[in-house]
């Protein structure tokens, strides 16, 4: 990636870090992305506490992330897994999965207002994906810290 970044000229300062480090160090940023993180992390309220001491006044967080249900189960783990291989059997452990009310409850109290959610479905015979109302597998959601 940094190699990448000189090459293409950009100042991108990347890091290997986890949230808690970052945040233990006093980072702040307007956008925090948790792009399919937190459904594998330990302590996900841990986790979201400490990626919403880094939103700044104003700033947004964006989570994508799986659903914990019985359909998920089936579809994004079994059929993504198993029988499709899009990942690595053992990519995802069901009972590490986050509903929607569990993320916003912690959200909440990270200090962040949930502003916007939406699910994401898959089309087969497509090969695409799209949002949707059925928040049953994939879903994101969009969180904000209130400005001072």
């Amino acid at each position: 990636a940094k190699l990448h970044a000189a090459e293409a000229g950009v100042g991108i300062d990347y890091r290997a870090a986890t949230a808690e480090e970052l945040a233990d160090a006093g980072e702040t940023f307007d956008v925090i992305l948790n792009m399919e993180v937190v459904e594998h992390v330990a302590d996900v309220d841990l986790f979201v506490a400490k990626c919403g001491q880094m939103v700044r006044p104003g700033g947004i967080m964006f989570v994508a992330t799986i659903n914990r249900t019985l359909k998920a189960l089936g579809l994004a783990i079994i059929g993504a897994e198993y029988v499709l291989r899009w990942l690595p059997r053992g990519t995802h452990q069901f009972g590490k999965l986050v509903r929607p009310e569990e993320l916003a409850k912690a959200l909440g109290a990270a200090g962040l207002t949930v502003i916007d959610r939406t699910g994401v479905i898959y089309h087969p015979l497509a090969d695409r994906w799209q949002r949707s109302k059925d928040m049953d597998v994939n879903y994101m959601v969009l969180a904000e810290k209130a400005s001072v």
